[in-house]
């Protein structure tokens, strides 16, 4: 892991009793106080540790806050900067540890700070490793079960019996979608392929990556609240439709996660509506991401709005979580003077924005916009052909 500020011995030190008391008594401090409160707790942490355990105190403390969007369990978790925001939140995690068969040895690599580590040991015997030595420290506490060692992925020979790899995807100092600048990189994995079979690669959603991939494996596209979080490339054993794109959403806070998958063919052709129906439907991120609008427009019976567009129509309103549905209102040519009257008219005070080919930056045109209103109303911006169409729609609820 890159980007730390403190020593390994300063992390030995977090993980001790001594500075447990201290984040125990910060925590609280924190909650119960006002900021001035928590600047003068923050001052007196120097009568008892140095100035850098003193901010990897407080550091921890942030990180801890920040990290219960990922995990339930995030105020007893140890968390670096970079170890936080890599790490899969558990929900996601969870999800994909099921379709590891329960009691069977993984070996997660590259762990991290043990994200997928800690749902994989839930579910039977699991080791991971990670190159650095304080990602693994981090693992090993957030993972007591699990087994935790320093090595090279790269210097594996020993057939594992299914594995999960997370390739750090900065290994250049910058962010990639380029799977030949991962670390590990796709010669790697291919060698680990080659003794070990049934495995998983996770990677960006929109990770550029080997060809031959998507005709040995299953790619899975896995969101969670409306943002795809990562593809993964499921190979050997745990491809259940080896070449097929697979699209999944994990819904709620619930363990085990519950899901909804949908499985197609990027090759599917989306074909355009002769008229707007009395509702637009917007395919959820992971669908996007795979590729599969076409596959999910032609089982749900529904089209594109537009040429090129991906948000669909139909009259009638479907129950597949796949799909957010939007009761079209009313539909307008853009233009800013006419949209502010018609908010205006419809009393629209709560206006959330959408587009898609269309340049413009919702938030200053919310800004221009803005009328009083005790009304809510969704405005999607899509261009049909050279111009571009203002729908004002009304969010309408999942059936079923």
């Amino acid at each position: 892991m890159r980007g730390n500020k403190f020593s390994l011995n300063d992390y030995r030190w977090l993980l001790s009793d001594a500075a447990d008391r201290l984040l125990t008594e910060l925590g609280s401090a924190q909650r119960d106080a006002h900021e001035g409160d928590v600047l003068r707790q923050a001052s007196s942490l120097r009568k008892h540790v140095s100035a850098d355990r003193a901010h990897l105190l407080l550091e921890q403390l942030e990180l801890r806050r920040r990290g219960r969007i990922k995990f339930a369990l995030a105020d007893s978790m140890f968390f670096t900067p970079l170890g936080l925001e890599q790490a899969t939140d558990e929900w996601v995690a969870g999800y994909k540890a099921q379709r590891y068969a329960p009691g069977e040895e993984v070996a997660d690599l590259c762990c991290g700070i043990g994200g997928d580590l800690l749902t994989l040991a839930r579910r039977g015997p699991v080791c991971g490793v990670d190159l650095g030595r304080v990602a693994a420290l981090m693992a090993r506490a957030n993972a007591p079960s699990a087994l935790v060692a320093v090595a090279d992925v790269a210097m594996l020979r020993q057939p594992l019996p299914s594995w999960h790899i997370d390739p750090d995807r900065r290994s250049g100092g910058r962010r990639t979608t380029r799977a030949e600048l991962y670390s590990p990189g796709p010669r790697t994995i291919e060698t680990l392929l080659a003794t070990s079979p049934t495995g998983a690669i996770k990677l960006a959603p929109a990770a550029t990556f080997p060809m031959h991939w998507l005709e040995t494996a299953e790619c899975e596209w896995i969101s969670r609240a409306g943002v795809c979080r990562q593809l993964v490339a499921w190979f050997g054993r745990l491809a259940d439709n080896p070449g097929r794109r697979r699209a999944t959403l994990v819904i709620g806070r619930e363990q085990p996660p519950k899901y909804h998958t949908f499985i197609g063919a990027a090759s599917e052709e989306l074909a355009v509506a002769p008229r707007l129906g009395r509702y637009l439907a917007e395919p959820d991120a992971a669908v996007l991401a795979a590729g599969l609008v076409g596959s999910l427009a032609a089982a749900t019976g529904l089209a594109a709005i537009a040429p090129g567009a991906v948000y669909l129509t139909g009259d009638t309103i479907t129950s597949d979580p796949a799909l957010t549905w939007f009761e079209i209102t009313d539909e307008t040519a853009f233009n800013i003077r006419g949209l502010k009257v018609l908010l205006r008219d419809r009393r629209i005070g709560d206006l959330e924005i959408k587009k898609r080919g269309v340049d413009v930056d919702p938030a200053r045109l919310r800004q221009q916009l803005r009328t009083p209103g005790e009304e809510r109303a969704t405005l999607f911006l899509v261009r049909r052909g050279k111009t571009v169409t203002a729908l004002l729609t009304r969010r309408q609820a999942l059936l079923g």
